[in-house]
């Protein structure tokens, strides 16, 4: 059970005289009332409150057990069919206004707005059962506060309640000694000592019922007079005091238990992308799937990727690296070496274990990365042509199947640096969300905040790599007004390289495995 509905449950058994044992010896609801009726006569007569239209109610139980109401000189109603439950002996049902010697709404037309000086409060100042004055945003100049209504000046004890839109039913005790003014989104109750509990009944779920089917306001509101009209439960005074101790013993530890279930809503909803993550490391590091001894180790697909590199440098298909080609090892010492061209073994450090069959390798040692452009905005032949054009809103999903934006064959022309990917491309970003990848299902041309990864590895290992790879991405662009990553950074991180075997392997266990997550 959640929280709310632990709270609800709380008010509601309250309000049915469940919450604590009834006392034989307390004096009765009905000598209550007695009292509270003699009292709102005399305000009646002395004009500091208007007697209720056609006169005071009196709501009993007759010999027949049913439920009557009586107003003024007028003849008793039986309201059986208005009584929702039964109540214990000493408690009495009555209207709310009868309780009420102040239920009025905030001013509709307050004074002129001001930067400072008396706080015009609303609905949005009732926060979590009290009243935020850091939260107002109006407010009135003296001549603007003596102008106004005394009516809707908030008294310290008063009973705030939201009476407009998604504010109904929210109430707070007023308890500070600002002076202040309500707007017409709240109404400010005052009973006749009856504020605590009464303070609990209005947020209960039989309140909130009366609520939802009172007449409502253009603005989705409750009308004042349908608030005086709800039939409340009146216990005895001392069993008040009783209940509203238990209320607030009890809400206490529903607000623990809310906190407690706030951290497991936040730990579900983290779940599914934590196990992701984890998914993801053990892919890279070799324990997603079993390693196969027959599988041709990783060492013989670099060897053939190095050799064809050497081909396409010689026929100047593309440029050496600086420096020499890069070649990681493990030597006997166990440490990890690099080798580059003719240069002497340097010790590097590895970010984890792998498994024997597997490699390290730069990753500019086993890809291809060509970068993107924008043809000029200011030419509109060179734009919603036939030639997709891929930026960072693109990357959307694991496949790259549209774009939102198309260029020209003659805006392709125009930017030498904008490079064609075909299906089965990488693309990359290096801008705004580095490290962000998808793969291509279509071909298409990107912008400068893209890269084009082209490579002899299978093209879904290489997205999971890069999916793991991008928390340390992402710090590396930090720093900068716009979040990126330099070419240099890319083409030196380290991947470590399965069994080519193994890689396709990797990548069906590793969606295999993300599906049910999704699915959960």
């Amino acid at each position: 059970m959640k929280a709310k509905d632990l709270r609800n449950s709380i008010l509601q058994l309250a309000v049915q005289g469940k919450l604590v044992p009834q006392d034989p010896n307390d004096e009765p609801a009905s000598v209550l009332l007695d009292r509270i009726r003699a009292e709102r006569a005399k305000l009646i007569k002395e004009k500091k409150i208007r007697a209720p239209k056609g006169g005071e109610s009196i709501i009993y139980r007759a010999s027949d057990g049913s439920h009557y109401e009586k107003r003024g000189k007028g003849e008793p109603i039986c309201i059986d069919d208005e009584i929702p439950y039964d109540i214990p002996d000493g408690w009495e049902w009555c209207r709310f206004g009868t309780l009420c010697k102040k239920l009025v709404d905030g001013s509709h037309n307050p004074p002129p707005k001001q930067s400072k000086g008396y706080p015009v409060i609303s609905a949005m100042n009732i926060k979590d059962g009290r009243i935020d004055l850091s939260l107002v945003q109006r407010f009135a100049d003296k001549k603007g506060f003596e102008k106004e209504n005394p009516r809707t000046r908030i008294a310290r004890g008063d009973i705030i309640l939201g009476i407009i839109g998604g504010s109904i039913g929210n109430a707070a005790i007023y308890n500070h000694d600002v002076e202040v003014i309500a707007q017409r989104s709240i109404a400010i109750i005052n009973t006749f000592g009856l504020n605590s509990y009464s303070y609990w009944t209005l947020q209960s779920p039989l309140f909130f019922s009366y609520y939802s089917n009172a007449s409502g306001t253009a603005q989705g509101g409750v009308y004042l007079g349908s608030i005086s009209n709800m039939l409340t439960p009146v216990p005895p005074v001392q069993e008040q005091v009783r209940i509203i101790a238990r209320i607030q013993d009890l809400l206490s530890l529903v607000d623990d238990y809310g906190s407690l279930e706030s951290v497991r809503e936040r730990l579900d909803a983290e779940l599914p992308d934590r196990l992701r993550k984890s998914i993801l490391q053990l892919a890279v590091q070799g324990k997603l799937v079993k390693q196969n001894p027959t599988d041709e180790p990783a060492s013989v697909l670099l060897e053939r990727i190095r050799a064809e590199r050497a081909t396409l440098v010689k026929a100047k298909k593309i440029r050496a690296p600086k420096g020499g080609e890069s070649v990681i090892y493990r030597a006997s010492d166990g440490g990890y070496y690099e080798k580059r061209g003719k240069g002497k073994p340097q010790p590097i450090e590895v970010p984890f274990e792998i498994p024997n069959t597997w490699e390290w390798a730069r990753l500019s040692s086993v890809v291809s990365i060509a970068g993107g452009g924008t043809p000029d905005k200011g030419t509109p032949s060179y734009w919603h042509g036939g030639i997709p054009w891929a930026s960072v809103k693109d990357l959307k999903s694991d496949t790259l199947t549209s774009t939102i934006d198309t260029i020209s064959a003659d805006g392709l022309a125009s930017k030498p640096s904008i490079s064609r990917c075909s299906i089965g491309d990488l693309i990359v970003a290096t801008r705004l969300v580095p490290g962000k990848s998808t793969i291509c299902a279509i071909d298409c041309t990107i912008n400068q905040d893209l890269k084009r990864i082209r490579t002899s590895l299978n093209v879904e290992y290489l997205h999971i790599w890069f999916q793991s790879e991008r928390p340390a991405f992402h710090r590396l662009g930090q720093g900068t007004t716009v979040p990126g990553i330099k070419l240099k950074d890319l083409e030196e991180a380290l991947i470590p390289i399965p069994p080519f075997a193994e890689q396709p392997r990797i990548s069906q266990a590793f969606n295999d495995a993300a599906t049910q997550i999704t699915n959960q």
